[in-house]
């Protein structure tokens, strides 16, 4: 509906960047353009700065920046707010096509410390980030290890390196759906596990 679509200076009434963010990543799974121009307006500046920061040239950080707002359209549904910030999920992805780029390349990656990379993310957290952030942080590891070794190898694969479902089958060389499942059980167990966080 008109009233809850997200405007470009600024969103809806109300809402944090975390909400609004995840809103405009919403109506991107279901292929709306203007959401992506929005979510672009929104996040192009601190992604780009990212992207400079790990491959240091401008011109390599715009092509992998183009190249991750395709991911990000073409996978905007696989997102899950519990999970990671739309700003963490989105970082992950620039992160990763960056990282995939040097490769390529054949040059050296450059690390970049957590401290860095938390600039660019919401500050509205959820509870995966209120957990690695504090003193709890370990419950955190409890949850994920709960689960089965492939859910939890496609958990990391996915939002800590940003990896699509194509991209983690071929990884983990197993069938794609058998890469859907383990995400699908695997996200359910985490949010049962960390369910009193919310």
């Amino acid at each position: 509906m008109e009233t809850n679509r997200i405007g470009p200076q600024g969103g809806s009434a109300g809402r944090s960047d975390g909400e609004a963010l995840a809103a405009l990543l919403g109506q991107v799974a279901g292929r709306d353009a203007d959401a992506l121009k929005q979510l672009y307006d929104r996040t192009a500046s601190p992604l780009l700065g990212f992207a400079l920061r790990l491959l240091r040239r401008r011109e390599l950080a715009e092509e992998v920046l183009q190249d991750a707002y395709v991911a990000i359209w073409q996978h905007a549904g696989e997102y899950r707010r519990e999970l990671a910030q739309p700003m963490t999920w989105m970082v992950s992805i620039v992160r990763h096509r960056a990282l995939d780029h040097l490769r390529r390349r054949g040059e050296q990656t450059t690390n970049l410390d957590d401290t860095e990379a938390g600039e660019i993310e919401d500050p509205d957290p959820g509870p995966a980030q209120r957990l690695i952030g504090s003193q709890d942080r370990a419950l955190l590891g409890h949850c994920l290890k709960q689960l089965d070794g492939g859910q939890r190898q496609a958990i990391a694969l996915a939002y800590f390196r940003g990896l699509s479902h194509g991209e983690m089958a071929e990884h983990l060389s197993v069938p794609l759906g058998t890469v859907k499942t383990w995400v699908r059980r695997g996200l359910s167990r985490l949010r049962e596990c960390l369910g009193g966080l919310t």
